[in-house]
């Protein structure tokens, strides 16, 4: 089980978490501001942090930017905003989740236990080699790709997915397989991967109609080549 830190300003939302995190056997603390969930992790360690944006002190992706400055310890992000770019901008943050207001506690749940697994294991992992696609450089280790010697901003998620496609160049890996093994999720929607792969095919200077590393087989899975 894990020791959660839960930031949550609204009440009723803060004490249906507590006791859904404490019923599951998690050891709970929770704070109500940003500026106390800064004194918390500075003095507490955690295996993972909830954290709601509409926080009365500081807006909750300013207390994402300055939490990463003080730990790398895994976030969910709790939010009532959808929109696509504000997601994005969280992910590329440091987020390593989120979750759009209203969830269940058994989304929840879900969502904790696939970003466990990934700290847990990332933590347990023999330091990995440098991976090398055609123009692109991917270090596992400290997590920088480049591609023809210019690094990529990318959020962890697209990191995650870009290097375990670069581990199996040329191979057609299927969609189940990356939700189980870049998600830890044993089922998914594939508009996730869709939405990741479309992020990550800008910022390799591609498109789905015009792909230069990453192809998709309709049907089938992605595979991620050099150029020809």
């Amino acid at each position: 089980m894990a020791s959660v830190l839960v930031v949550e300003d609204d009440q009723f939302v803060r004490s249906a978490l507590i006791r859904h995190l404490t019923e599951a056997s998690h050891t709970v603390r929770s704070v109500g501001t940003a500026l106390e969930a800064l004194r918390e992790v500075a003095h507490f360690r955690f295996d993972l942090v909830i954290l709601d944006l509409g926080l009365p002190d500081l807006d909750g992706s300013e207390a994402l930017k300055m939490l990463r400055g003080i730990t790398d310890v895994p976030v969910i992000v709790a939010t009532a905003r959808d929109d696509e770019t504000e997601i994005v901008r969280l992910l590329n943050d440091g987020a390593d989740d989120y979750l759009t207001k209203p969830f269940s506690v058994e989304h929840l749940s879900a969502r904790m236990a696939a970003v466990l697994r990934r700290a847990r294991s990332a933590g347990d992992a023999p330091p990995p080699r440098v991976l090398q696609v055609g123009g692109l450089s991917i270090d596992p280790l400290r997590r920088q790709a480049h591609l023809d010697g210019t690094e990529l901003d990318l959020t962890r998620r697209e990191f995650d997915l870009l290097a375990f496609l670069a581990g199996r160049p040329g191979v057609v890996v299927p969609r189940k397989e990356l939700l189980a093994e870049v998600w830890q999720q044993s089922y998914g929607d594939d508009q996730t991967i869709d939405v990741h792969l479309s992020w990550l095919r800008r910022k390799l200077g591609e498109t789905a109609a015009r792909p230069r590393y990453l192809h998709t087989l309709r049907g089938v899975g992605v595979k991620l080549e050099p150029p020809r």
